[in-house]
């Protein structure tokens, strides 16, 4: 496969696969760096992108594995700059303390929902149900299992972002 014709196949899902790391890294720069690194690994199989059934599908996954790798790697290296002294594996008391504190806010937020948004954040993200198995106890369709779980996490997010923002001073 030559260059125009790699182009032509991978066009049609770029902006996908740029949407997909957005969503994952936030920061729009680091998004750019994430599309172009998966293009140059889909680039440098090129010749083997015939044996994949859909190729969109699989540079979704790398996109999706890429990002990940990505976020923790980010959170290993911030840990390994604020401790680049030692090589200690124990997180700080300080980390535990501000974890500590976020989750005690989380908890706090959570409570405040709705009762239908806090049973289903809990069963989702809590307890690790899967959307029919949460519709089944809930009486509800996934569909709005989904849109009930977003607006709980929505509202959680904004309200972190307002207190560890705005709260401090």
């Amino acid at each position: 496969m030559n260059q125009n014709e790699f182009v032509s196949l991978i066009t049609p899902f770029k902006d996908k696969v740029f949407r997909l790391a957005k969503r994952l890294l936030v920061s729009t720069e680091e998004a750019e760096d994430a599309t172009q690194e998966v293009l140059v690994k889909l680039w440098s199989r090129n010749s083997s992108l015939d044996n994949y059934k859909n190729i969109e599908a699989f540079a979704m996954t790398m996109t999706k594995n890429f990002c990940l790798d990505q976020l923790k790697s980010k959170r290993a290296g911030n840990l390994q700059i604020v401790h680049s002294n030692f090589d200690n594996k124990e997180p700080s008391s300080d980390k535990i303390l501000e974890d500590n504190d976020s989750l005690n806010w989380v908890e706090k937020i959570i409570n405040q929902l709705p009762e239908q948004q806090k049973l289903i954040i809990q069963l989702r993200d809590i307890e690790q149900y899967e959307f029919d198995e949460i519709a089944k106890i809930m009486d509800m369709n996934e569909t709005a299992i989904r849109v009930a779980l977003s607006r709980a996490r929505k509202t959680v997010r904004e309200f972190m972002i307002k207190t560890h923002s705005y709260g401090i001073g």
